[in-house]
């Protein structure tokens, strides 16, 4: 096709039909790489939150890839009725994407408190920013052809397509999301679609068939996200607000998690959530704490080199601490913010008595699982194994934590423990999650371990698990627990925690978690539903 030949089936009745310019085509080249970042990035920002509203990242992911490719493909449908003004017509809807998009996650955020709403909500927005950005490229593959050949338009426009949308899935995760946030994030991607709006409008000028409304239009949607980018700090709060029944009085996104510290106006309880999902109240995390350390340190032998997997808000350090003979523990968190934010933040390190700032403790911020598969892999001279694991990890309610309690997974923690080596693991409720709580204890036996299960009642979790275990396959029953180190745990209790009623009882028969064969997270969703 000659590049001076109009695109067959497109009138050149309107100025907006002339063949474009080498700044226009600029524009236009420019515009199909900022799209298709955009594009990409909505689909993201709204599995993300749905996510971490809803839990279950890869059904949330799945569905929202799959209904708005689905939804771009009805907008590249609907593109072939396009016939006229297509300059206008792109320029309108970037001017929709801008505001339905920017405020995507503020929506969503919003309506969660009215969970009736919330999926049809998450639905509509996947199907209406999809439909609009599947107009995107075809309106600008035949925008672009009026300057140059057919075949070279569609291999320039999807060549930048691809390269808007690599760009976009690599700068959420590790530039926008950490450092703007969910609800800055939209805003900021909404302005980038509302500056190639503003900007095509400029370079066609007058020429547009609908020049003032686009004009006036797009100003109006530019002052909209400005307004909504220097607020969103207050929108982020009102709207975590509505989740927590308690004051919000520290938030923040890290690339791991979402941090969530609240107050209670009345008893100034405060209680630390990640991923909306309870961490400690202060009001009894002693108990729970005590219960995951004590019994394990009051085993006798040697406790001289302590691991922690987890535990980054420095609850567990500071019970440790409370023995002498300790000499070196080692802290594995995954994400230094929460390491960094509990060794700062007066009301945790209060709590913490600053256990995080204590010489003996080293922390590394690195996943658990590669740390230990790396400290293994160092064995032989110098290699310098356990004398007492804690596991203080998250409950597995995403993919990622189901792995951390993997039989596969327990075996490196038992080949890096001495022979007569020691470990406990918070389990989750064995009366919330009874399933859970079983798997976990059926798969610390497969592991070779000798697994004691204990029960605490909590007034914040309610009743709690764990399972204490011995490398050297036999249970450990009673211990000695000094008095002096606990508010509320004596050796009585815990022997005591060890009857559990018919209820709570063991299932006989539990699957086995493996790395390859997750079960475990299967089960934690079906016990949020009961």
């Amino acid at each position: 096709m000659d590049s001076d030949q109009p695109v067959e089936g497109v009138p050149e009745n309107s100025a907006e039909e002339n063949p474009l310019t080498s700044r226009q085509t600029a524009v236009m080249m420019i515009s199909v790489l900022i799209v298709a970042l955009c594009g990409i990035v909505y689909e993201l920002i709204i599995a993300s939150v749905s996510s971490y509203l809803l839990g279950n990242s890869v059904y949330q992911f799945s569905m929202t890839i799959g209904f708005f490719m689905f939804a771009m493909g009805i907008g590249s449908y609907i593109s072939k009725w396009f016939h006229r003004d297509l300059v206008s017509s792109f320029i309108a809807i970037e001017i929709a994407v801008a505001l339905i998009g920017g405020f995507c996650s503020s929506l969503l955020f919003l309506m969660f408190p009215y969970h009736a709403f919330y999926r049809p909500v998450m639905f509509g927005l996947i199907i209406v920013i999809g439909t609009l950005v599947g107009l995107e490229i075809p309106l600008l593959a035949r925008i672009l052809s009026r300057s140059t050949a057919w075949k070279e338009s569609i291999a320039n426009v999807l060549s930048l397509d691809y390269l808007g949308a690599l760009v976009g899935s690599v700068a959420f995760p590790l530039v926008m999301l950490p450092s703007l946030g969910l609800f800055q994030s939209s805003f900021a991607i909404g302005l980038l679609n509302i500056s190639v709006a503003i900007l095509s409008i400029f370079m066609f000028g007058k020429s547009l068939s609908r020049y003032r409304l686009c004009l006036y239009s797009s100003l109006l949607v530019l002052a909209c996200l400005i307004g909504g980018m220097v607020a969103s700090e207050h929108l982020t709060r009102f709207a975590e607000s509505q989740m927590y029944a308690d004051k919000v009085v520290f938030l923040k996104q890290t690339p791991y998690q979402r941090i969530v510290v609240t107050e209670n106006s009345g008893n100034k309880e405060i209680r630390l959530y990640l991923d909306k999902h309870i961490q400690f109240a202060s009001i009894d995390e002693y108990r729970y704490h005590e219960a995951l350390v004590h019994p394990l340190l009051s085993i006798e032998g040697s406790r001289t080199n302590v691991l922690i997997l987890g535990g980054g808000d420095g609850m567990a350090v500071r019970e440790v601490l409370k023995y002498k003979d300790v000499e070196r523990i080692t802290m594995v968190d995954i994400d230094p913010a929460i390491t960094e934010f509990c060794s700062t933040f007066t009301p945790i390190v209060r709590l913490n008595k600053g256990a995080l700032k204590d010489e003996k403790l080293t922390v590394i911020n690195q996943d658990a699982f590669s740390y230990l598969l790396d400290y293994a892999g160092k064995s032989g001279a110098g290699f310098e194994r356990f004398d007492r694991v804690i596991i203080d990890l998250p409950d597995p309610h995403n993919e990622v934590l189901d792995k951390l309690y993997s039989k596969e997974f327990y075996e490196i923690v038992r080949g890096c423990m001495t022979p007569d080596g020691h470990m406990v693991c918070q389990c989750s409720s064995p009366f919330f999650a009874n399933q859970v709580f079983w798997c976990i204890n059926r798969t610390m036996e497969a592991a070779s371990f000798g697994v004691t299960p204990f029960r605490i009642p909590m007034v914040s979790f309610g009743i709690w698990g764990f399972n204490l275990c011995s490398a050297d396959g036999t249970p450990v029953t009673s211990v000695e627990i000094e008095n002096s180190k606990c508010r509320y745990l004596t050796s009585q209790i815990f022997e005591d925690s060890q009857r559990f009623g018919k209820d709570i009882a063991r299932i006989e028969g539990s699957p086995v978690n493996r790395t390859f064969e997750p079960k475990l997270y299967s089960l934690y969703l079906k016990s949020l539903k009961k």
